[in-house]
């Protein structure tokens, strides 16, 4: 059976945790920054937890992420 390859796209915008769990970098975050505030600034940079509902098409998209 031949190799699978990975989604490259989606290898950039995602890191796969130990217990399986996709974490995303959150949109909004790199220009017009003076307009929202300290609050909203402060959450966008944590990462965020892709749905449940995506996980599948993670688990094909990235076939050897574990």
């Amino acid at each position: 059976m031949p190799k699978l390859k990975t989604k490259k796209s989606l290898a950039k915008r995602v890191k796969i945790t130990k217990k399986k769990k996709a974490l995303y970098s959150k949109p909004g975050r790199r220009h017009l920054l003076s307009s929202k505030s300290r609050k909203r600034k402060r959450s966008l940079k944590r990462k965020g937890v892709v749905p449940a509902g995506f996980r599948k098409m993670i688990r094909q998209g990235l076939p050897y992420s574990g």
